[in-house]
């Protein structure tokens, strides 16, 4: 890196990065009391998964327009207004009662995501030189997402044990605040830092990058690997309920698997310039299609933790590689548009999964949704293989 781009990573990572954080806990603190709160109520498993995929309707409709707004105008505009979406949903929740109130809050704060997120992985992307610093940016902007999934469900499940659940979205209401008072941290640059960042936008449709085979084919990975995930969110909650372990407890069983997400991120920023992105997304695709398999049967808290742990060793590896490939193979002045594309694909799936999840584990068995997730991944990694295949195409 040049001394200008070494003194803007230094200035501008670390804020960007704890700003996903808070509005990323904001999302996981909804999301575990939102799913609480309707098992505590006698909702049952399928309303589980229509809260958990409500999350992801707002982006839906969102993703494209964020991406966008990201490349024409920059970080603070599409964070300010994930922040405004996120701190209304919690509010919503918190003043509200009843299932609708927290249905709202749950879309609402998926929205606020959507919106933050694609602004912070364009920002992020544009302050790497090259592939290897692409690896290891992305990888410590993937553990905001890790270290908000290892903090928020542990304090989440503690203040609903000790508390209730009206401080749970107290929690949710603060968070958003807090990230945009760390979003002004961000040394402000416009979406004008690449010259022609306006005018492909105008032009061409984001549905245009469709056409490159390597991108169509590394977003096809990226749902089944995203499903995967969330496969595991909605479990966990159902299958801890039904061995009556508590609230702390499953929050302890989440917090496990980011945990494990958060060490391998580390670890790739380490090793960045030894890893080949694909072999350790392939890697990482079998690994956890094996413990998929077997998770339903692992003992009790203490085991329920070991194997989350281990997926998430193996799936928190996957976002800094995906989005380290995405930024190779897609046009730096598109990339807002990519970041979008790849988030309306991924909530796509994300708001169909968990319903059918839902009913998948309540005409079957709990872990069905697990062993789905299994077969698939294996089955992704034919697209996998074509993605390195293509990848000795040139970037533009």
């Amino acid at each position: 890196m040049s001394a200008g781009s070494v003194r803007d990573f230094r200035q501008s990572l670390p804020w960007v990065i704890a700003t996903l954080i808070a509005v990323h806990a904001c999302m996981a603190v909804t999301r575990v009391t939102a799913s609480l709160w309707v098992l505590h109520h006698g909702y049952g498993e399928w309303t589980v998964g229509v809260l958990l995929s409500l999350f992801a309707v707002a982006p839906i409709a969102l993703s494209l327009w964020a991406g966008q707004v990201a490349d024409r105008h920059g970080f603070h505009l599409p964070v300010g207004l994930g922040v405004c979406m996120s701190l209304v949903g919690a509010v919503i929740a918190l003043l509200g009662s009843g299932l609708a109130p927290i249905a709202f809050s749950c879309l609402l704060s998926g929205g606020g995501l959507c919106m933050s997120a694609v602004a912070i992985q364009r920002e992020a992307g544009h302050l790497a030189e090259d592939a290897a610093a692409l690896k290891r940016v992305f990888s410590w902007v993937a553990l905001g997402p890790a270290l908000s999934n290892s903090i928020a469900p542990v304090v989440t499940g503690v203040l609903i044990d000790h508390l209730g659940f009206h401080a749970a979205f107290v929690f949710a209401a603060v968070l958003p605040l807090l990230a945009w008072r760390l979003a002004l941290k961000v040394p402000r640059v416009g979406g004008q830092s690449l010259p022609s960042a306006a005018a492909p936008v105008k032009a061409k449709p984001a549905w245009d990058l469709l056409r490159q085979a390597p991108l169509r084919n590394l977003l096809l990975v990226n749902v089944v690997l995203s499903a995967c995930w969330d496969s595991h969110s909605f479990v966990v909650p159902v299958v801890g309920h039904a061995k009556g372990l508590s609230a702390s407890s499953i929050g302890l069983v989440l917090g496990s698997f980011a945990v494990a997400a958060t060490v391998v991120r580390l670890a790739i920023v380490r090793w960045a310039h030894h890893l080949d992105e694909l072999q350790a997304l392939r890697g990482a695709m079998v690994l956890a299609a094996a413990m998929l398999l077997v998770y339903a049967w692992l003992p009790g808290t203490a085991g329920l933790m070991a194997g989350s742990a281990v997926l998430g060793l193996a799936l928190g590896s996957v976002q800094p590689m995906i989005l380290a490939t995405l930024h190779q193979v897609t046009p730096s002045d598109r990339h807002g548009q990519a970041l979008g594309l790849r988030m309306l694909m991924v909530n796509a799936a994300t708001a169909s999964m968990p319903m059918g999840f839902g009913v998948l584990a309540s005409a079957t068995v709990a872990a069905a949704p697990m062993w789905l997730m299994a077969s698939l991944l294996m089955l992704a990694q034919w697209p996998a293989a074509h993605v390195a295949r293509q990848r000795g195409l040139e970037p533009t």
